[in-house]
């Protein structure tokens, strides 16, 4: 990460927490995921303005950690409490202040790369609620921006 600044971070993981939050849910993260979730568990992040598409943007509220004491900041709980609402081949990562959810990609079509879920428009088969945004986590943290950016 370039100029991204993670504040509020959570108490440190470890990779064995990393492995079993992937064979418990069935899944495998990205390499920079995981370098962020053994660097910084989730928190807050400046600057946290991201592009949605054309001039449509939104702000990075909270970025999930993993065996935190806050529920709804939880990647495990997050994951289950969401899991019949994102389409199966995405993990909700973190979310906006309108409760929308900043996703990664866990399978082979989308693996690693980050997407912004809708979800007043929850729609499992098409996945028209999904918007692509970075090719990876640490593309998508470097491109942050401060509203004085634009």
């Amino acid at each position: 990460m370039k100029t991204a600044r993670i504040k509020n971070s959570n108490e440190k993981t470890s990779l064995k927490d990393i492995e079993n939050f992937e064979n418990i849910h069935n899944l495998k993260l990205s390499n920079s995921y995981k370098n962020f979730l053994l660097n910084f568990n989730g928190g807050n992040v400046e600057p946290n303005l991201f592009k949605i598409s054309g001039a449509a943007e939104s702000v990075v509220n909270v970025f999930y950690g993993l065996n935190i004491s806050k529920t709804y900041d939880e990647l495990s709980e997050v994951f289950e409490s969401l899991d019949s609402a994102i389409p199966n081949n995405f993990l909700a990562i973190g979310d906006d202040p309108g409760g929308n959810q900043i996703c990664l990609g866990i399978s082979n079509e989308n693996f690693g790369k980050i997407y912004f879920w809708f979800h007043d428009i929850e729609d499992n088969d098409k996945e028209e609620n999904m918007i692509f945004l970075s090719d990876d986590f640490d593309n998508f943290i470097d491109r942050l921006y401060e509203d004085n950016d634009l």
